[in-house]
């Protein structure tokens, strides 16, 4: 569990990347490591100010990732049963925690590398397998679909273990005891306690 956390920080700080144009003769793996190139560089860059920093990268999430199709899965059978509002309400919240939860660690990058070893393309579907290396190698497959010319991660396997999946379990099962609105209710907590947290300097 602590491996997946520690790599799912990783995965965070390294797929991430500022707006790139893409081109129809791009694959999933060179949009995925077009990527990688440009965060780490934002990484790199040690006289940038932490505010530039942070909304370079909390641009980039929100340009790479699709988390509209990432809530979409995470709620599965409750998507269609909530109601217009709850959806947008639940794909704001989403991506602010995934962005604050992990913005701290990935300022702490530390020059880790990535290994791209396979890729795998089924008409607009796509997963690039990928190995952090660090102490010990973590495999990280990327779930991609694609929109025109560009390629968007929607879910993340990080030792065979998916994102979306671990969300789904723990969100299905608030909704259940407590519905939507309960739902809803804790991320907007959450999002709150993160962001103090961050400007506190104590995301933890």
């Amino acid at each position: 569990m602590i491996r997946q956390r520690s790599a799912l920080l990783l995965v965070l700080s390294m797929a991430v990347a500022v707006a790139v144009v893409a081109h129809a003769s791009q694959t999933p793996t060179d949009q995925v490591r077009v990527t990688v190139d440009g965060v780490i560089e934002i990484l790199k860059d040690k006289g940038l100010d932490p505010s530039i920093r942070r909304e370079k990268i909390t641009t980039a999430i929100r340009e790479r990732f699709d988390f509209e199709a990432m809530a979409q899965g995470t709620l599965a059978q409750n998507w269609k049963k909530a109601a217009p509002e709850e959806r947008a309400r639940f794909v704001g919240l989403f991506s602010q925690l995934l962005e604050n939860t992990y913005m701290g660690r990935i300022e702490a990058y530390t020059d880790e590398k990535v290994r791209y070893e396979k890729e795998q393309v089924e008409d607009k579907r796509a997963v690039v397998g990928t190995v952090i290396v660090t102490n010990v190698d973590i495999p990280v497959d990327y779930k991609l679909r694609r929109k025109g010319d560009e390629w968007f991660v929607y879910d993340v396997v990080i030792e065979g273990v998916s994102l979306v999946r671990n969300y789904r379990s723990s969100y299905g099962e608030i909704v259940h005891q407590e519905g939507m609105e309960g739902l809803l209710s804790k991320m907007e907590a959450k999002v709150g306690e993160l962001k103090t947290a961050g400007e506190t300097g104590k995301i933890r």
